[in-house]
């Protein structure tokens, strides 16, 4: 027997589950980097052995199973014999009484996600670490949303599964009390997510567009965890608002569009509606965050749709409450351009050669603005050095087609 969508399953499986599987696993034992390697040897059975046995009626079950007996062999041959091994033993058979049943794994990746977002965790590596254990993205993926060498963020990764071991961080909800900390670094690794899929980078599999869809899909669950948080809601609001827009980024030939010439026909007016829903309940919480701040400003964008676009100043004073509430590179640079739509291009520049330059002088976004923005002031070979500059710090081909073009017309 050689079934020939074992491939696609095991795929499948990986683009899907990879997260609930690896929180599973590492509930008990706290040792993520166990349990990825356990994981990642299942994965390579199912490989091996889904193409003559065929593909098993619960994919994620079996692949569970494999990596929880996986780890129990591990830790025989170590002759490590505690608590956790005896718990994990226990754990096997039950999931294997589940397999039987046709039960479901259960989804624990928001309890993953607050396990990384612990206080004894690195700040920096949170977000990241979030991106690798639940999504199974590798540091040199990520990096680039970071703004850090893969080979620091690597370095990052593996000090912070060491912390979660060795000071056995429970994989548990955090306390009321402990929300509002914890919740922050949840919603940052969850747009994070969003944006590593959003970038649709060149070369990539299905899986960064994959992770659009999961991201969503975790911030819808947990609105529905935390109903009473307003912030959440502005998460939700932000990815729907751009996940609308996103068949209209590329025309008929693939050629990028920007936002301000997408044709308003191609935005699904379904997310849109939801979008809007969740912006409006957050709003009426009486509790301002910087997501839903930013869903406000995405929210502004989209008027465009129904002929009434928000004007520019208004867009500028969004902006200032953004960076007031967060501060951040990608903000100073949106609101320098908004500015420029407000004020003219010169006050635009003013702006943004007031960011440090140590601090853009890797950010794409930057030096399209500043490009652009010279050549309506009539810089035309500061501008095509600044569209060169663009270029070079892109990943993505339509774009780099795109704003080569625009340095053509100069």
């Amino acid at each position: 027997m050689n079934d020939p969508a074992a491939p696609q399953a095991a795929e499948k499986a990986a683009r899907e589950s990879y997260g609930r599987l690896l929180a599973i696993l590492s509930a008990r034992t706290h040792d993520i980097a166990a349990s990825e390697d356990a994981l990642a040897d299942a994965f390579a059975r199912a490989l091996e052995r889904w193409p003559s046995d065929g593909v098993p009626a619960q994919p994620d079950a079996w692949l569970l199973s494999v990596a929880r007996h996986r780890k129990l062999d591990a830790w025989r041959h170590s002759r490590v014999q505690d608590q956790a091994t005896q718990t994990l033993l226990l754990l096997a058979g039950e999931m294997d009484e589940a397999s039987a049943e046709g039960t479901a794994v259960p989804d624990e990746r928001l309890r993953l996600l607050f396990v990384c977002a612990h206080p004894a965790i690195d700040a920096a590596a949170r977000a990241p670490l979030m991106l690798q254990t639940v999504l199974g993205l590798d540091a040199a993926r990520m990096a680039g949303a970071f703004l850090t060498a893969p080979s620091t963020l690597g370095q990052r990764l593996v000090r912070a599964k060491a912390r979660i071991r060795a000071a056995g961080i429970p994989f548990e909800y955090p306390q009321a009390r402990d929300l509002p900390q914890r919740l922050q670094d949840v919603l940052d690794g969850i747009y994070a997510a969003y944006g590593t899929g959003w970038d649709d980078v060149d070369g990539a599999d299905a899986l960064p567009r994959g992770l659009t869809s999961e991201a969503i899909d975790l911030g819808r669950i947990l609105c529905r965890l935390m109903p009473n948080e307003a912030e959440p809601l502005g998460l939700l609001a932000l990815m729907l608002f751009c996940e609308s827009r996103a068949a209209a980024r590329r025309s008929e030939t693939g050629a990028y569009v920007p936002l301000d010439q997408q044709d308003t026909l191609r935005w699904d007016p379904d997310l849109l509606a939801e979008a809007e829903r969740c912006l409006r309940l957050a709003s009426e919480m009486k509790s301002l965050g910087a997501y839903q701040l930013e869903a406000a400003i995405q929210s502004a964008h989209c008027e465009r749709r129904v002929g009434a676009p928000v004007a520019p100043e208004v867009l500028v004073s969004l902006y200032e409450g953004l960076l007031a509430l967060r501060p951040s590179i990608g903000a100073q640079v949106s609101r320098a351009c908004a500015l420029a739509n407000a004020r003219g291009p010169e006050i635009g520049l003013r702006a943004l050669e007031a960011i440090p330059s140590d601090e853009v002088a890797s950010y794409q976004p930057y030096w399209a603005a500043r490009a652009h923005l010279l050549a309506a002031g009539g810089a035309r070979a500061a501008a095509r050095q600044a569209y060169d500059r663009a270029i070079g710090l892109s990943a993505n081909a339509a774009v780099r087609s795109y704003l080569g073009a625009m340095a053509d017309r100069l």
